[in-house]
């Protein structure tokens, strides 16, 4: 007999401590046994080996650490890098690769996401993050975006003094860093600020089509309310079930950094009456919400509207095209997990 619980994440709200942020910026169970050896590059793209034997030779050299270089700052030869910058489009194992990093790579070391770090600096302040940050070997930075021009500001500045603490970086993302911010507010007139930031890198182009598409390119067809029902009471696990509208509703009351604690022990959800979202602040929240649940191997089941249909046509034309069609790419992968 299956055992299942069933809970609305509505109902959630966590909190999290100030000095538990720190402590929670490490890979997400979905990446938590991963490894270089265990990436499985195409072998139609070699720039995805080639960015596998990069990265990995760049968290595994040691830098010399001689009393002279500490005294007059010649720890790195002039030109160094200083951090990784993988870009490439969504489903070409970006976040398994970073993972990997934090894993071969000595410790402390951080892992996180974009949203994760701009919210440390808003829980801490900037000069606690930053002395906090300082002390780590190596800080990993998933989904990597500027979506406003404070963040712009702020992460230039954080990134610029890490690096200056010989702290090592690397960061994922959809856009070249002298791309960040195209579409979403006036980029040319932060361009002293992305520049700055972009040359902390040294980048790392991934080709390569979406893994999570291969044999699957389209969600499941929506269930009727009464498979709905029928499926809830035969699900294993933690199962959390909502009215769509209601839950996108309570994800304005939620932090997104607080996601993953909201979705918990959760294995499935199940969205009764899906539809399309309007709003871009919501979808921005739900694109967010859909990256956590991607990152626990979280099960989809819903009625109404396929999953393909949450965005609207100008959305997916948009300045935030990239991450719609991410999350497109991943509710594709969780609604047909039973599939494969």
């Amino acid at each position: 007999m299956n055992a299942s619980q069933t809970v609305a994440l509505t109902d959630r709200n966590p909190r999290v401590a100030p000095d538990e942020l720190i402590a929670g910026l490490v890979p997400p169970p979905h990446f938590e046994n991963v490894s270089f050896d265990s990436y499985r590059p195409d072998p139609a793209q070699p720039s995805q080996a080639e960015a596998r034997d990069t990265l990995r030779d760049f968290v595994t050299a040691k830098p010399k650490q001689g009393m002279l270089a500490k005294l007059f700052g010649g720890g790195e030869k002039k030109g160094a890098t200083k951090g990784v910058y993988l870009d490439g489009g969504y489903g070409v194992g970006k976040t398994h690769l970073l993972a990997s990093a934090w894993h071969a790579h000595d410790k402390p070391a951080t892992f996180g996401t974009f949203v994760e770090y701009t919210s440390l600096i808003g829980a801490l302040g900037f000069q606690k993050a930053r002395e906090q940050l300082s002390q780590m070997k190596l800080v990993c930075i998933d989904e990597f975006e500027l979506d406003d021009p404070g963040d712009t500001v702020m992460m230039s500045r954080l990134m610029r003094e890490l690096t200056d603490a010989g702290v090592k970086i690397v960061a994922t993302s959809n856009t070249l860093p002298g791309a960040l911010g195209q579409g979403r507010f006036a980029a040319q007139d932060f361009l002293r600020e992305i520049q700055a930031l972009a040359d902390q890198f040294s980048v790392q182009r991934i080709d390569g089509d979406d893994y999570r598409h291969r044999g699957a390119p389209t969600p499941p067809e929506a269930l009727t309310s009464a498979e709905l029902d029928e499926l809830a009471g035969n699900v294993e696990g933690i199962v959390a079930r909502d009215r769509f509208g209601e839950l996108l509703d309570h994800l304005s009351t939620v932090h997104p950094s607080r996601y993953g604690r909201m979705l918990g022990d959760v294995d499935a959800v199940l969205w009764d009456d899906v539809e399309t979202i309007e709003n871009e602040g919501v979808a921005l929240r739900f694109v967010a919400l859909v990256d956590r649940m991607y990152d626990r191997g979280v099960d989809i089941h819903n009625s109404g509207a396929r999953l393909d249909a949450v965005f609207t046509d100008d959305m997916l034309a948009g300045g935030y095209k990239k991450k719609y069609l991410r999350c497109l790419s991943r509710l594709t992968a969780l609604a047909g997990r039973e599939e494969k």
